[in-house]
């Protein structure tokens, strides 16, 4: 996939079917949405591109308006090459972008990108206070010389797929039942960075993940998870641990997982530093406070021996289609 950081710094000389929005999660809707537009590419031998916004344009028209992301605009990216599109744009969202009318935002889609095709929702709109919608879009289109494609919505078992439903299964620790709605299992990146050594000192080590920090998080609680190691091939189940440790009086929510028989024999088992993928699969239980260290480690002891079985299952318990393919972002 070519990419690039801003639309005025692009030039294809092929013509281009493209999609424009958040697209966050690249949930089961928006990847219907992104299959037709490579589809269509392909059927007019042009390049399928997606524009997508960094950062979420609530947090600019909206000020003091706080937006967690379901995925980054990089993640977004490498989802929608995934899918086979060849072009993505990460437009900085600006007030000056804000303010723009659509006219001028089409014309830099026509200039830079050699937009040929657009492919919306019904409800889709851009520009400022919204007034680029689907007619006012088809008009410019007859005037520049694109076309607009309007895909109605995707239903996936008789809903509306949209990430504020993803984000409320997140919030309530439904992590099964949001990678339904996605596709695939619910994921978070980082890098592997020191913590308070704990889990070493009571021989369940743990790597504490770095995180952005708009990133959305399921419910605190503990979840049999997938972990990635970036460069290394395969995958590890794990055990992670979202919240603030109340029984040792933590007071910062971290990531901890516990990687399951790792690391393999033979091999290094440092990962400080390491870029470290982990898909939340199942959710054993909610935080608790228990009456010390020793409650503590034989509460762990059993989560890790629940989530073996759960993860030995034939059947993941997401019920994801893509649940048997680890979803990760390449480092850079």
């Amino acid at each position: 996939m070519q990419t690039f950081r801003e639309i005025r710094s692009a030039h294809l000389d092929r013509p281009s079917v493209l999609t424009v929005g958040n697209f966050d999660g690249v949930h089961r809707g928006h990847h219907a949405l992104l299959a037709r537009v490579r589809d269509l590419a392909r059927e007019v031998d042009a390049e399928s591109g997606l524009v997508t916004f960094d950062p979420h344009p609530l947090t600019v028209v909206r000020p003091g308006h706080s937006q967690s992301l379901l995925t980054t605009p990089a993640e977004r990216l490498h989802l929608a090459a995934q899918i086979g599109l060849t072009v993505g744009v990460i437009q900085p969202f600006t007030a000056e972008i804000a303010a723009l009318g659509p006219a001028v935002f089409m014309g830099w889609l026509k200039t830079h990108l050699n937009l040929a095709a657009l492919v919306v929702g019904p409800d889709f709109a851009l520009g400022r206070n919204r007034a680029g919608d689907v007619q006012v879009l088809a008009a410019l289109g007859e005037e520049i010389g694109y076309r607009l494609i309007i895909m109605e919505p995707v239903d996936w078992q008789g809903k509306t797929v949209r990430s504020s439903a993803i984000r409320a299964l997140l919030d309530a620790g439904q992590v099964a039942e949001a990678a339904e709605l996605l596709g695939r299992p619910y994921h978070a990146t980082g890098v592997v960075v020191h913590g308070d050594h704990r889990g070493r000192t009571i021989g369940i080590p743990t790597a504490n993940l770095e995180i952005p920090p708009d990133k959305h998080w399921p419910a605190n609680g503990v979840y049999a998870t997938r972990a990635t190691i970036h460069g290394r091939a395969g995958s590890f189940p794990s055990v992670t641990n979202l919240g603030v440790r109340p029984t040792v009086d933590g007071s910062v929510r971290r990531c901890e997982t516990h990687l399951l028989d790792f690391p393999p024999t033979g091999e290094d088992g440092d990962l400080y530093g390491k870029t470290l993928t982990v898909e939340f699969l199942a959710r054993l239980r909610g935080e608790e406070r228990f009456s010390g260290l020793p409650a503590l480690v034989a509460q762990i002891h059993r989560d890790i021996a629940q989530a073996r079985e759960l993860l030995a299952a034939p059947a993941l318990p997401t019920g994801a289609d893509a649940a048997t393919v680890p979803f990760f972002l390449a480092p850079g």
